[in-house]
């Protein structure tokens, strides 16, 4: 699964990119630092099933901290979205293009109000209104693919094709699910001669369903981004400080602290200079106390785990000591989708592993299922194959 992380520019999406993932990306105050999208792997946090078998995990594709398993996924960091870009301003096409490959999209809004609309120094921005023309252009950009063949679909929806196939091609190659097209068309009662302000429901209605959005509220520690924090609340808005968590991670490689990712506090194990101290207790006292953590992790997990609704699913090949043909106590975690059943699981690990497929184990109850069987979260499965 990809995540994309999208904003304007110096908004600081590429330093929430760097913190997800450490990754190098390259990170400056100026717009457009980013301009090939960079990918990297973050992870979100999962209870690992081994403290339940009462032996330690051997991890192959997710590391496990303390009986936390770090389950990956992809983030995709692109250019900086500006007003107009679906018109082509400043790298808009680009942009779009590349946000379409992601399944969800976690949208770094600058809560400070210290950057306008196109990524420069200011004072008193309404954060809201970035929250609001992001939304707008990837709608409007939508709208502008769909039109540029209407006059061809409405006169082949006339002489009997299906109008939601048609609209499905058209918007085939942004990653959009065929079935949820179907049932938005019908629902809205789309129609071959439907104006402009329907079509652009339509639109508005697909990019809801097919890439949701997050908002990270970032440079939360700042005091103009709290207040303006204050007056937007909403379910969306998650408060963000990027650079904090960037800080915390670094200080956990270089040895300084014990920190997990999503933490609500760290510890200190080595001795640290006044200018470490000052800087992990602005930490603290700006954005770990106030708002219990950085936001970073919060909003990857709330993304993966409630708004595209994935479980964690724990493969083995030994169900009674639930490890591989190697011995490794639960290598492997994957994410999937909420209703995949356990051949969906047998193709996620191998193509020829789902070919294969004749049932299966639930390690937990030890009970065989079916190939329709669907999984749950936590779930420690043998598949059970043919030949």
């Amino acid at each position: 699964m990809k995540i994309g992380i999208v904003g304007k520019p110096s908004s600081g999406k590429t330093t929430f990119f760097d913190a997800a993932t450490l990754a190098n990306a390259e990170i400056a105050s100026y717009p457009f630092t980013t301009i090939q999208p960079n990918l990297g792997t973050a992870f979100v946090r999962f209870p690992c099933p081994h403290k339940e078998l009462g032996k330690k995990c051997n991890p192959k594709n997710s590391p496990c901290l303390n009986g936390t398993r770090l389950i990956p996924v992809q983030l995709l960091d692109v250019a900086g979205l500006v007003p107009g870009a679906h018109e082509g301003r400043g790298l808009g096409n680009q942009f779009l293009d590349d946000l379409m490959d992601a399944d969800g999209l976690v949208h770094v809004v600058d809560m400070s109000g210290k950057t306008d609309a196109e990524g420069n120094p200011t004072e008193g921005h309404d954060p809201n209104e970035d929250i609001e023309f992001l939304e707008k252009e990837i709608d409007f950009w939508l709208l502008g693919i769909l039109k540029k063949n209407w006059e061809t679909i409405k006169r082949r929806a006339r002489m009997n094709a299906k109008l939601d196939e048609l609209i499905y091609q058209q918007l085939s190659g942004l990653n959009m699910n065929k079935d949820e097209i179907k049932a938005i068309v019908n629902e809205l009662e789309i129609t071959p001669d439907s104006n402009d302000e329907k079509l652009l429901e339509l639109v508005r209605e697909i990019r809801k369903r097919n890439k949701p959005i997050l908002i990270a509220g970032n440079k939360i520690d700042l005091k103009e981004a709290k207040e303006n924090y204050e007056k937007l609340r909403r379910d969306d808005l998650i408060p963000t400080s990027a650079e904090s968590e960037l800080a915390l991670k670094k200080a956990s490689d270089a040895g300084l602290i014990d920190y997990l990712p999503g933490s609500s506090d760290f510890k200190v194990i080595k001795d640290l200079d006044e200018k470490q101290k000052k800087a992990l207790d602005y930490i603290k006292k700006n954005v770990l106390e106030p708002f219990g953590n950085t936001g970073v992790q919060q909003v990857l997990e709330k993304m993966v785990f409630e708004v595209l609704k994935m479980k964690v699913v724990f493969p083995v090949e030994d169900e009674t000591h639930w490890t591989d043909k190697n011995g490794n106590v639960l290598p492997d975690a994957y994410l999937l989708p909420e209703n995949a059943t356990a051949l969906d699981l047998a193709y996620k690990i191998h193509t020829e592993i789902g070919k294969r497929f004749i049932g299966a184990i639930d390690c937990k109850t030890k009970r065989k299922i079916g190939k329709e069987h669907i999984l749950k979260n936590g779930d420690v499965i043998k598949i059970i194959t043919r030949g």
